[in-house]
């Protein structure tokens, strides 16, 4: 389901067959939201894209937790309070003041659910040119250059999410691990925090990628950013989610298959 208003476009236990694609900050957001194909009900992603004038925006995805009560609720409240926090702030606060905030209420508000609900959080602020990434959990982020030189990515907050960075974890370890689904850092926890990243100035034709762990799951690092760096982009994110549905309803011993809810968030200035 899309819920679109004056305020901005959101992906509430969508099922999407194609992508849609948005105006944001002098630019388009390609979206694409869809169930697990392992006979899931519901989709526990939401996602949004929320204008906030002509050269400024945010993007963002939250991914309900597995096994946690109310996870598609409380990735809807995340998402909402993040929009009333960007929309709400006073004309001299700084957009990044009022994320955090936003961070902060949708913490509260999961966690004032008291049914155990908890939800990841993901979220790119798009300021003219220059972008940031914020977030809690493994929704990740990518910066591609056209020639897939990684301008920015972000680290999931988990235990193979960090042996990876350390070092300690090649790629190909990581996704097989026992212990891939653990996530140490969510939304609706006492001891949430907020992952701040630097602030990327955009280059022609770079591409912004925000995904579940629907995404990373299933398919290695380089070929993510392989499928998405050139062509259009509508087309590039609809291959990929067809490659990765593919791949989660076929196992294999040779390739990662692991069924999941998928949302992709991609963003290109101008056409796309």
């Amino acid at each position: 389901m899309m819920s679109d208003t004056s305020l901005g476009h959101f992906f509430l236990n969508a099922n999407m067959a194609e992508c849609e694609v948005l105006p944001v900050a002098s630019g388009s957001a390609a979206v694409i939201s869809t169930r697990s194909p392992d006979g899931a009900e519901s989709n526990e992603d939401a996602a949004a894209i929320i204008p906030l004038g002509d050269h400024s925006g945010i993007l963002a995805i939250a991914d309900g937790v597995g096994g946690h009560a109310s996870g598609a609720e409380a990735a809807r409240l995340a998402l909402q309070a993040i929009e009333r926090s960007v929309r709400g702030r006073a004309p001299e606060d700084e957009l990044r003041t009022s994320i955090l905030n936003g961070f902060e209420m949708a913490n509260e508000t999961v966690r004032a659910l008291g049914v155990g609900a908890a939800t990841t959080l993901a979220v790119v602020s798009i300021d003219g040119h220059w972008i940031r990434s914020y977030h809690a959990g493994d929704t990740g982020i990518i910066v591609t250059g056209q020639r897939g030189k990684i301008r920015t990515r972000t680290v999931d907050h988990s235990p193979t999410g960090y042996g990876v960075e350390a070092g300690l974890l090649n790629e190909h370890e990581a996704i097989r691990h026992e212990e891939r689904h653990i996530v140490s850092n969510i939304v609706g926890t006492e001891d949430m925090r907020i992952e701040i990243g630097p602030s990327v100035q955009l280059a022609a034709r770079d591409t912004v990628l925000m995904a579940s762990d629907g995404l990373f799951d299933n398919l290695m690092f380089d070929d993510i950013v392989d499928r998405i760096r050139t062509g259009p982009m509508p087309h590039r994110v609809n291959e990929l989610a067809r490659t990765i549905l593919r791949r989660m309803q076929s196992e294999s011993t040779t390739r990662p298959s692991k069924p999941d809810d998928l949302t992709l968030v991609a963003f290109r200035k101008g056409s796309v």
